[in-house]
């Protein structure tokens, strides 16, 4: 396996591990029914087997691997199920954050969200993978302001699967059609229009619905339809 990040050997491996393969798994790096091997994983960053393990039960538990006994561990394919699973629980939590921000949304918060808006735009024709960045960075900043971080942990945890179809659907004309949604919460929110910051992240999260029935028609071979 190839080595493109080192890691930090002041913080714990395993996350560090998990986060470094689920976004390779995400950016379609490793394919659906690649076997990555806990060896050969903890001989190339030069650490033991048990971190390795954590970090691969915590994909399991992600949904993004499954762990065979005496087989490896393979990739698996894109659950749809469980990427509508995820939508639901992400729009439940993010709907009731955007309302806290639009409640309290003051003049700091205001430069905050129209900045991220400006950066965004300088993306919408640039680097895919620097507005996926972005799009993270504008959805916790949402939480922080709502003075709930530990609610997009618990996105964070959730939404792999979706995150997987999300990197897919990130294309030039898409990004434009998220900074519009991007923008309608926005405006909402800085107009303290609680009603309208809620109906506006409900619509955004939606996307989804529409984008991955494209995105499975053209790549079919990432994709398990099984419910």
């Amino acid at each position: 396996m190839n080595v493109t990040h080192s890691l930090d050997a002041g913080s714990a491996i395993a996350p560090q591990l998990y986060q470094l393969l689920r976004g390779r798994i995400v950016r379609t790096e490793l394919l659906p029914g690649e076997v990555i091997s806990e060896t050969e994983i903890a001989k190339a960053y030069d650490v033991s087997r048990q971190p390795v393990r954590e970090a691969f039960i915590k994909l399991a538990e992600a949904g993004l691997v499954q762990i065979r006994p005496q087989r490896g561990t393979m990739i698996t394919r894109i659950n749809e199920s469980a990427v509508m699973d995820a939508r639901f629980v992400r729009e439940a939590i993010e709907a009731d954050v955007v309302r806290l921000v639009a409640e309290t949304c003051d003049a700091a918060m205001r430069r905050e969200l129209q900045d991220q808006m400006a950066a965004q735009q300088r993306m919408a024709d640039g680097d895919n993978e620097a507005f996926v960045r972005l799009d993270e960075l504008f959805h916790r900043t949402l939480a922080e302001m709502a003075g709930k971080p530990y609610a997009w942990r618990v996105v964070e945890d959730v939404k792999a699967q979706m995150d997987r179809v999300r990197y897919l659907s990130v294309q030039k004309d898409h990004i434009r059609v998220l900074i519009v949604q991007h923008a309608a919460i926005v405006d909402t929110v800085t107009r303290n229009d609680i009603a309208g910051a809620e109906a506006a992240m409900r619509a955004h999260l939606r996307e989804i619905l529409r984008s991955m029935p494209e995105v499975a028609k053209a790549r079919p071979d990432l994709f398990n339809t099984a419910r």
